[in-house]
């Protein structure tokens, strides 16, 4: 096989989400102030910044103000303030609503803004490369490159026009290596880069596993009369069980769009429980629906999130490299807002690594990056919600009765922390020892099946390469997952990628529609016996999502 090229840079980042773009454009401005010139490089696997961005989103702009103070006369599209909160606990047939003098700090968001964090990633790509930021979308990132010394050496893209049997079609073009002094991986939530430098620095040690919730959104459009510019308004129980952690927003943004969206904890113990069935039931409760009658939908995703908070961060540097954003685990779940978090993170990074660029480093671990995290408002931000969501996942009446007192009597400080005690892989019960859960048909107007949702989220990859879904045992998904579990990979998935099919030999086996995939990464993290492994398919293949 012949030789990768080589391109060379002071900075190469793997991901041009928020955290990316955030630390690319920060290295540049202090490079302006200084005097110094810096290179830096992003790489992102999506066809253009902001295709694989999904988020809520409501956006505290602080750590944005930071790096534009003059981000409203820069024209950076926060839009819409929001106007008013509400909260609501669902029954089956009921809504009670929350006076919001009861409600705590993290679910007031006076001064944020409803905003498509898809578009503030596109504007944070267009001033990075004003600022001199090589942008390549299209290109993944599949494989870390290391020093003799073990340290990160850059990364390497994937190779393009493999066919599904690893044959050179006429396509095929070598992937390039992307040597760098530092390298940033900010490929956002179970990143698959980021996973495998956890592995291999052992950056896990001593933290609480992560914990993830699998994010449900639908980009409605609604008659005016039904749009409120600047609401926002959240759920928690129906139509989940008590028992399971999850909820739900509605964001009234500009131009009558409302983003919907469930969250589900990943940690969820019924096999039969199925993230976008809940999502598509939600919509049909007599206190939400009403918003979208004679509305149309236009944009579908899914995407996991980290949850862990404060206690399951890992070891955020290593030599050669560094975690930002979510691929570390940047999100504070009490307020579910994670963006600022990201670009905060990505600029701790960048000081970090200019102040080493600058001393004529390279190769060795940015310490400076944890240690200014430990004394930023983001950790303590962090510190605050550290107990949310351990309580939450003891159940919605004693996590809310508890999150109450941590977060109104305490402030958040209580002197104790609550820690994470399983992965999410480890939480299912047997099948037989749950009852199935039976969920109504979608009717096509208000609730929707999997293929259709799939096909507005404008998914595509090429058929004719390896599948970037694969079984380290193929026996598995029948033998234990099916025969015990009743194959929940074809529920948890909210794409349909995952379906039992009957066999020739009138035995079952499962079927793996790799091009329905979004690349939320809720098989790599709820698989029971982690038997599946994602990795990135061919550079520009997934969602191409607008708006989201």
């Amino acid at each position: 096989m012949s030789e990768r090229e080589s391109m060379e840079y002071d900075v190469v980042i793997v991901g041009a989400g928020p955290a990316g773009l955030a630390a690319a454009i920060r290295l540049k401005q202090q490079a302006a102030i200084i005097g110094t010139e810096v290179s830096v490089c992003i790489v992102e696997k999506g066809s253009e910044v902001g295709a694989h961005i999904l988020s809520g989103a409501v956006m505290d702009p602080i750590a944005l103000t930071e790096l534009f103070a003059d981000w409203k006369t820069q024209g950076a599209p926060l839009n819409q303030p929001v106007t008013e909160d509400r909260f609501l606990f669902l029954s089956h047939s009921s809504a009670r609503h929350v006076p919001n003098w009861m409600l705590p700090n993290c679910f007031k968001n006076h001064g944020n803004y409803v905003i498509s964090l898809a578009n503030v990633c596109r504007w944070l790509g267009t001033k990075a490369e004003e600022l001199g930021v090589e942008i390549y979308p299209g290109f993944a990132a599949a494989e870390v490159l290391f020093n003799d010394d073990g340290s990160v050496k850059g990364v390497a893209t994937g190779d393009m026009g493999i066919g599904k049997h690893g044959e050179h079609t006429s396509r095929y073009a070598r992937g390039m290596e992307l040597h760098a002094r530092y390298t940033f991986f900010a490929e956002g939530c179970r990143g698959n880069l980021g996973k495998q430098l956890q592995t291999k620095f052992n950056l896990r040690d001593g933290c609480d596993p992560q914990v993830f919730g699998l994010g449900l959104k639908e980009l409605w459009e609604v008659k005016t009369e039904k749009h409120v510019p600047g609401l926002v308004v959240h759920t928690a129980g129906w139509p989940l069980d008590t028992e399971t952690y999850g909820g739900s927003y509605l964001y009234h943004l500009e131009d009558n769009l409302v983003a919907v969206g469930f969250v589900v904890g990943l940690g969820y113990r019924n096999p039969y429980l199925s993230p976008f069935e809940e999502f598509q039931r939600y919509k049909t409760h007599s206190a939400i629906r009403g918003t979208f009658n004679g509305g149309k939908r236009v944009a579908y995703g899914a995407r996991a999130i980290t949850a862990g908070g404060l206690q399951s961060l890992p070891k955020l540097a290593f030599p050669g490299g560094v975690l930002i954003g979510d691929d570390a685990g940047f999100l504070n779940a009490s307020r579910i807002k994670g963006s600022h978090a990201a670009i905060k993170s990505g600029m701790l990074a960048a000081d970090a690594a200019q102040a080493a660029l600058k001393s004529g480093r390279k190769g060795d671990e940015l310490t400076d990056y944890p240690a200014s995290f430990e004394v930023s408002w983001l950790r303590e931000e962090l510190h605050v919600a550290r107990n949310f969501k351990p309580w939450m996942s003891k159940g919605l009446y004693t996590g809310t009765l508890m999150v109450g007192i941590d977060q109104v009597v305490f402030g958040g400080k209580a002197p104790w922390t609550l820690h994470h005690q399983h992965a999410d892989h480890e939480t299912l019960k047997k099948k037989s020892e749950v009852a199935p859960i039976l969920y109504p048909k979608p009717d096509g107007v208000l609730t929707f099946d999997r293929l259709s949702s799939v096909f507005i989220s404008n998914t595509n990859h090429e058929e004719d390469q390896p599948a970037h879904l694969t079984l380290l045992n193929a026996k598995v998904p029948v033998n234990i997952n099916l025969a015990l579990y009743d194959g929940p990979e074809s529920r948890y998935c909210p794409a349909g990628v995952y379906e039992f099919i009957d066999a020739a030999d009138g035995a079952k086996k499962l079927q793996i529609n790799a091009q329905n995939c979004v690349h939320c990464k809720t098989c790599d993290i709820k698989d029971p016996t982690q038997n599946i492994k994602w990795v990135v398919p061919e550079g520009g293949g997934g969602p191409n999502y607008p708006n989201m």
